[in-house]
């Protein structure tokens, strides 16, 4: 079915999505009753990618739920790694080593860039708004949260495995080197976003000039920080070089997380208190990632630059995912292009990409959409500068074929960084 030419199913996810930014003090309640809404309208008059009924959301549910299950794991597990870190002294630490004006900011949101390059992208966010907390003093400005999440998401879009929709390109056949080249648009949007949001910063709350009284460095949760990350690493690379079949069968990176956690509980005890907050997070935008999976998405338009422009602002509100399978699956891109645009773009929103979300359970003010368009407006320029600088410097060189996709290309569901 479909209203003025736009099917149902659209229709539904934009009001849900008008709720979220409307009402961002009850985002998780308009998340799940959009959610039963969309559902309930396609079991009763629509269908899932053209089965109808329980038939056919029970095979969406059979593909997606990796993905589900993934999110939900690294989601909850990186809110405990984040107060390990915390409470590892690190950020205490930092003033130190980083210069005590808005270059101090700078540095961290670089930090997070690099970290992100080879580390989950909700990590990277998490661990940037911990040591900004501290820093910080508690006060961050929402341009300034924006930063850490763009950074986050900047930094993995020129690796293969540093974001989801990176990966499924490097499954699919693209080479690493075609990806890296979206650091050139990556880095300049870096600059441009990050000298402005820490400047924000420093005007708003300048950062920490000396070490609090009695900081010190907990070499065990710091320890316990890195064994984390690493299992979370290697299971990633593990299985993406030698079983790729299996992360598209089971949460394999979701479960590596939480099993570090539990096998290092004895030595420090983890924050258990701060699972109840990060599982409202969690709902919500697991939420959202059904919605867009259950919309009727089957084919892009004709491959071209502008396209490519055009996902990354589709992507703030809409599941990367799939947008990138299709990409894959119709061919005719500059891969480079389409990752920074499909990896860079969910910063521009708050819930355009799980790093975003995450960080937003740490701060709950940054769950207004227009608050973060308002202290982000940077993000959404440097996107365009940076995109506009890569076309300018390396110029569009689409591969014209479609390139071999198959389950480890249209549902990645667990590399490291979704979204």
């Amino acid at each position: 079915m479909s209203f003025a030419g736009i099917p149902v199913d659209f229709i539904l996810f934009a009001v849900t999505l008008a709720g979220v930014a409307l009402f961002h003090h009850h985002t998780l309640g308009v998340a799940v009753t959009g959610l039963a809404v969309i559902t309930g309208y396609k079991l009763l008059l629509g269908d899932f990618s053209g089965t109808p009924g329980m038939v056919g959301l029970t095979a969406l549910l059979g593909h997606e739920w990796v993905t589900l299950a993934n999110l939900l794991g690294l989601l909850l597990g990186f809110a405990l790694l984040a107060d390990h870190f915390e409470r590892s002294g690190v950020p205490a630490l930092l003033p130190r080593f980083l210069p005590d004006d808005w270059q101090g900011g700078f540095c961290l949101l670089i930090l997070v860039f690099v970290i992100s390059s080879f580390l989950d992208n909700i990590a990277a966010a998490m661990i940037g708004g911990t040591m900004a907390a501290v820093l910080y003093n508690k006060r961050v400005h929402i341009g300034f949260l924006a930063a850490i999440v763009a950074a986050s998401n900047a930094g993995g879009s020129g690796s293969v495995v540093g974001d989801t929709t990176t990966t499924m390109m490097w499954i699919s056949g693209v080479k690493a080197v075609d990806v890296f080249e979206a650091y050139v648009a990556a880095t300049v949007a870096t600059a441009i976003f990050g000298v402005v949001a820490a400047r924000q910063q420093h005007a708003f709350q300048p950062i920490m000039k000396d070490n609090p009284v009695g900081a010190s460095l907990e070499a065990p949760r710091l320890a316990i920080v890195a064994i984390i990350l690493l299992c979370a690493i290697a299971a990633n690379v593990f299985f993406n070089l030698s079983a790729p079949a299996v992360l598209d069968q089971w949460p394999v990176i979701g479960l590596a997380v939480w099993v570090a956690i539990v096998a290092t509980a004895g030595w420090r005890r983890p924050t258990w208190e701060l699972l109840p907050g990060a599982l409202r997070g969690s709902i919500f935008l697991l939420s959202l990632v059904m919605c867009a999976a259950m919309m009727p998405v089957h084919a892009l338009p004709a491959a071209s630059w502008q396209t490519a422009l055009g996902l990354g602002f589709v992507s703030a509100v809409f599941d990367n995912i799939p947008l990138t399978a299709l990409a894959l699956r119709q061919g005719g891109y500059d891969w480079g292009f389409l990752a920074y645009a499909v990896g860079f773009g969910g910063s521009m929103i708050w819930f355009g990409s799980s790093a975003g979300v995450a960080l937003s359970t740490m701060y709950p003010e940054a769950k207004s959409v227009g608050a973060w368009l308002k202290g982000g407006w940077h993000v959404a320029l440097a996107y365009v500068v940076g995109f506009f600088v890569l076309l300018a410097v390396l110029g569009w060189h689409p591969d014209p074929a479609p390139l071999r996709t198959g389950a480890g290309a249209d549902h990645v569901a667990n590399p490291v960084n979704p979204k």
